[in-house]
């Protein structure tokens, strides 16, 4: 499942759990490229649990649309990632040292409230 939520003005969430295939990566990129359009100085809550590794044709969707999602990247300040894979948040924090404009912070399943704070802590 890849579930995007527009929560505010600049808000979405996303919920990411299992494996998915080249539809639901297509909806659910359409989904967040389009929700996300408006957005300015944004944050992002990023919930991944049950993580296993795309279809190679969602991996293809995903890169057919690197451009628009590179464009869409600089509408976020601030996002927060929760999961409970250890290898998933700290490879979420290099991105985020990699990304100018674009700042991400990894925090367990359980810290959501914390993350919440993050987020908010940027307004």
């Amino acid at each position: 499942m890849l579930k995007i939520t527009k929560r505010s003005d600049d808000r979405v969430d996303i919920e990411l759990s299992g494996k998915i295939d080249a539809i639901e990566m297509a909806a659910a990129l359409d989904s967040l490229i389009e929700q996300s359009k408006d957005v300015h100085n944004g944050q992002m809550l990023y919930e991944i649990s049950d993580f296993s590794l795309p279809t190679l044709g969602a991996i293809g969707v995903e890169v057919a649309r690197l451009p628009s999602l590179f464009r869409l990247l600089s509408k976020f300040d601030r996002c927060a990632l929760l999961s409970d894979s250890n290898w998933l948040r700290k490879a979420s924090e290099v991105e985020g040292a990699l990304l100018p404009g674009l700042e991400i912070k990894s925090f367990e399943m359980h810290e959501r409230d914390a993350a919440e704070v993050w987020l908010t802590a940027s307004k």
